[in-house]
């Protein structure tokens, strides 16, 4: 039976999550504000962006269906947008296909004015968002999900945005979506890492699940340290602009994020919450960077 306190606009909003959507739209400002300093084209701007939330939009929605189908999570919250009975399983997964392909039409208008790599990386990033949870790869039960968000949401992505306003791709822009999807991948890592007992019950393969406590711990350091380490490194060298170094003003933020690792059961949740504070502070900051440096 339906929980009388959930309404299919609730459920929607459970299955879709647009509160993830900064994990989408970070990359893209950060792509974006690099190449400001040769040219600024808004409409590609807006059509990457488009593209970026809407293909995440459609990875949320089959990630839902195809982990209540396998009943890898049939007592997360997020399942509650199926689990509530509001939305059949059919509806959420025609939903995800409409949305990916709504998303890929955002690319097919960028092919037009940047051409085939704009194309390749738009059918794989849909590839990506789709086969993370459904079969025959399902790559985010097989420990693979942090490298696959870590590299869509990192370098295809911010180096993606990049390209379509300058039709070329450079090392600062490989550097910069370093840090941009280390700490995407931290935000999946940290979910990971609260839900290990569950995973583990489930049969679902982490990194979290493999190493355990406290190797998960040390892990999730080691992709907050890393984050702040590139950007300094390559301000250090020149790769990028001194403007960049101000991601440091979000430290506290990151300080928060680690303490969380303290704690235990239920208290695991803030580590999530604050992990997403950390990438939309530091990623904004580094989007402020760059574009004072381009200006």
């Amino acid at each position: 039976m339906a929980d009388v306190a959930m309404t299919r606009g609730r459920a929607w909003w459970l299955a879709l999550r647009p509160f993830s959507y900064t994990t989408a739209i970070i990359p893209v400002l950060v792509g974006t504000a690099l190449a400001a300093e040769d040219e600024f084209k808004p409409g590609l701007f807006l059509l990457a962006l488009a593209g970026s939330v809407l293909i995440l939009a459609g990875t949320n929605l089959a990630t839902d269906f195809f982990d209540f189908v396998d009943g890898v999570q049939p007592g997360a919250s997020f399942g509650a947008s199926i689990q509530s009975g509001l939305l059949t399983p059919r509806e959420v997964h025609l939903a995800s296909i409409a949305v990916f392909l709504a998303g890929a039409a955002c690319g097919l208008a960028l092919v037009a004015y940047a051409g085939w790599p704009v194309l390749a990386a738009g059918v794989a990033s849909v590839c990506a968002g789709y086969f993370y949870t459904a079969s025959p790869i399902k790559y985010g039960r097989r420990g693979l999900g942090e490298a696959g968000v870590f590299f869509f949401m990192g370098p295809v992505i911010v180096m993606g945005s990049y390209y379509v306003q300058l039709e070329q791709l450079t090392w600062p822009s490989f550097y910069a979506s370093l840090p941009v999807g280390l700490l995407v991948a931290n935000i999946l890592h940290a979910n990971n890492l609260r839900d290990i007992e569950n995973d583990r019950s489930r049969g679902k393969t982490t990194l979290s699940t493999l190493a355990g406590r406290p190797g998960a711990d040390y892990m999730l350091w080691a992709l907050v340290v890393a984050s702040y380490a590139i950007v300094a490194v390559c301000a250090a060298l020149g790769e990028l602009g001194s403007g960049s170094l101000i991601v440091l003003a979000s430290l506290p933020a990151a300080f928060m994020t680690v303490s969380v690792l303290k704690t235990e059961s239920r208290a695991l949740n803030l580590l999530v919450r604050n992990s997403a504070r950390l990438h939309m502070q530091f990623g904004l900051l580094l989007a402020l960077g760059l574009l004072f440096e381009a200006i």
